[in-house]
């Protein structure tokens, strides 16, 4: 018995999105260390000052970046393997962050800040 084809899905259709920017100080300080290195879900949850990485990388997914997540070899505490996520900004993530920084820079020339 043959499996059914599943229709495929255009996975840069998010990557179009232009990224509409966050007064969110959780997303602000995963932005701040994202733009300067990749980082270990575990270590996000410590600097943004959250508890779950996972869903503040999809509230910042859902504004239009990327941030795609690599699964890495690693041994635990107990010697065990296991695979934690490692999120990093794609170069179309920081254009886009960059772009938005531009323009809020602009506005608050304009605004006189």
């Amino acid at each position: 018995m043959k499996t059914p084809e599943l229709p495929k899905v255009n996975p840069s259709v998010r990557s179009k999105r232009n990224f509409t920017g966050t007064t969110n100080p959780r997303h602000l300080r995963a932005i701040t260390v994202l733009m300067r290195r990749p980082i270990l879900r575990k270590q996000l949850d410590d600097v943004a000052g959250c508890t779950n990485a996972p869903a503040l990388i999809a509230e910042l997914r859902s504004r239009g970046l990327e941030i795609p997540c690599e699964r890495i070899s690693f041994l635990d505490r107990d010697g065990r393997c296991c695979h934690p996520g490692v999120y990093s900004f794609t170069a179309s993530d920081r254009r886009r962050i960059n772009l938005w920084l531009i323009k809020a820079r602009k506005l608050q020339i304009e605004q006189g800040l």
